[in-house]
């Protein structure tokens, strides 16, 4: 057992609860800081654990799932709690895919708290408490090796974010908040059935086992239900179109960190879900492919998604909606490349997680620190920043072009992948690749007249009165400011020239995605009378 693991979601539970009770808000910010810098070190701790080198093509086909998993922890107390009436346990692991996904998360934590510093200015004990709350949840989703686990934390996640939105966001706080929730909960609700129901069923929550029954125990009638289930839960949390509306006004309302942990980590759990659930367990049978057609309408709400997303934000006159319609179509790539079902589209998926992640999370830091100095987010009423703050231009121009996938940075590199992979497809093909070309270069058109007018041009800014008693910020980026951002840059430099490592580490886990799972793997085991009931169905 490794217990790296139960400190990744310790750490931040602990910071969690000991930040609410500190005596100020002062002592509460720095504390948060200090547990994220901490959650990021275990991480790393991590990454040093991992066998970055394991060869899992000598590997018997029965065995390689439960090889790819490394990093694990299984308690024994389960049965002491009674859980093993329900056959739940407290089972955590990581693969490749998951790990990658936890460093962007932890790298992400960090520079949102401390970008929020000057940011958030009420109830600072509560919103550095929600945020490490977050932390926890958003890293137990990654590191679950039990369905019920993975959808526990899953869900935990609305409550902090629905708070962070409710509490610190604008004007439109608490409808933007309430909208969120509905829209995402009521998505989880058929995913909780269908995650009762395989648990069940399958005698276990355990994802290995689970996976196993849902391949080899449905009929075709039952497959596709449960993927109906699974992915309607994740479809929202994506956001796929057209349950994408609750996306742009959440990220408008929210405050700077909200929308950075939404776009960077919370949006990619539900790409995360179809990859490791609705696939798998709704898609993958005996023989592999179950449903071509399903497929194939999935990448046709892709591709709407992400000309639609395009359009929209191409129209968008507040730059912090702009980038949140540009996240819906640059999630439909992300779910493109998932359902071609092969190398070049689910690598390319998966790196388009953490780069989307990193980019846009970025784009977002940097409009919150040209809010905080000017109270506007219009674009006609802001022109010709370069002038007046050329630090701040110099990033805001640098990750704009990672985001719309410049050669050298890290967004090149995913959108590439994704888009050769509907090309050369078995299942979609050169129509789907085309349409989804015809979004990048929508992409680089509004992201660029955006560039356009808030950057260069004549300097236009709205005079603001300074709030009594808050210092105001310098014009220009200062240095904890640029503290935050050049890891971020850092990051998108090194995906872009080295994304090697990352494509070779997760190949060999989003084969086994797509392969069903050994019906020998489990060995022998006792049917349950629902898999027995199930078995006798015609």
């Amino acid at each position: 057992m490794h217990y790296s693991i139960v400190l990744l979601l310790l750490v931040p539970v602990v910071g969690a609860i000991v930040g609410a009770l500190l005596p100020n808000a002062r002592s509460a910010k720095w504390w948060a800081l200090f547990v994220s810098v901490l959650t990021a070190l275990v991480g790393v701790w991590m990454v040093a654990q991992f066998d970055w080198k394991q060869d899992l093509s000598a590997v018997p086909a029965a065995d390689r799932l439960a090889k790819s998993v490394q990093i694990t922890f299984t308690p024994g107390f389960d049965s002491l709690l009674h859980l093993e009436a329900i056959q739940f346990s407290f089972s955590l692991g990581v693969d490749s895919i998951s790990l990658w996904l936890v460093l962007m998360t932890v790298l992400l934590m960090p520079v949102s708290v401390l970008a929020s510093f000057t940011y958030i200015k009420e109830r600072q004990k509560e919103f550095y408490a929600w945020m490490l709350a977050l932390l926890a949840f958003m890293l137990g989703v990654f590191v679950a090796r039990d369905l019920l686990l993975f959808y526990v934390c899953f869900e935990l996640t609305l409550i902090p974010m629905f708070f962070i939105i409710g509490i610190w966001g604008g004007s439109e706080r608490r409808y933007a908040a309430g909208k969120f929730f509905l829209f995402t909960f009521s998505g989880s609700v058929f995913t909780l059935a269908v995650v009762i129901f395989l648990g069940l069923a399958a005698g276990s929550f355990d994802l290995a086992t689970v996976t196993q029954y849902a391949q080899y125990g449905l009929t075709n009638s039952a497959r596709i239900w449960v993927f109906l289930g699974l992915a309607a839960g994740m479809a929202v949390k994506v956001p796929l179109f057209p349950v994408h509306t609750w996306l742009p006004l959440a990220h408008t309302e929210a405050p700077t960190a909200g929308s950075v942990i939404l776009a960077g980590v919370l949006l990619k759990l539900g790409a995360y879900g179809l990859l490791r659930l609705a696939v798998p367990m709704g898609l993958i049978g005996p023989t592999g492919l179950m449903f071509p057609t399903v497929v194939k309408v999935l990448a046709v709400l892709c591709i709407i998604g992400v000309i639609y997303g395009a359009l929209v934000a191409w129209v968008q006159q507040d730059i912090k909606k702009l980038v949140a319609y540009s996240s819906v179509s640059h999630l439909g790539f992300c779910v493109l490349g998932l359902v071609a079902l092969n190398d070049y589209g689910m690598q390319g998926s998966v790196l388009y997680m953490i780069n989307h992640g990193l980019s846009t999370g970025a784009m977002f830091l940097v409009i919150g620190m040209i809010y905080e100095r000017h109270h506007t987010r219009d674009i006609h009423q802001l022109s010709g920043l370069a002038k007046q703050m050329p630090i701040m231009s110099f990033f805001f121009v640098f990750f704009t072009l990672s985001s719309i996938g410049l050669p050298g940075l890290n967004g090149y590199v995913s959108e590439f992948l994704t888009i050769l992979g509907a090309f050369t497809s078995e299942h979609l093909g050169i129509g789907y690749g085309i349409a989804a070309a015809v979004g990048i270069i929508l992409g680089a058109i509004y992201m660029l007249h955006m560039v356009a007018r808030v950057i260069f041009g004549p300097l236009k800014v709205p005079h603001v009165h300074e709030e009594a008693g808050h210092k105001p910020l310098s014009r220009d980026l200062n240095g904890r400011e640029i503290t935050v951002l050049v890891p971020l840059a850092v990051a998108v430099v090194l995906l872009g020239v080295l994304p090697t490592p990352v494509l070779k580490s997760i190949l060999e886990p989003v084969r086994m995605v797509r392969q069903p799972v050994a019906a020998q793997m489990m060995g022998p085991r006792v049917e349950t009378p629902a898999q027995v009931a199930m078995a006798q169905r015609p």
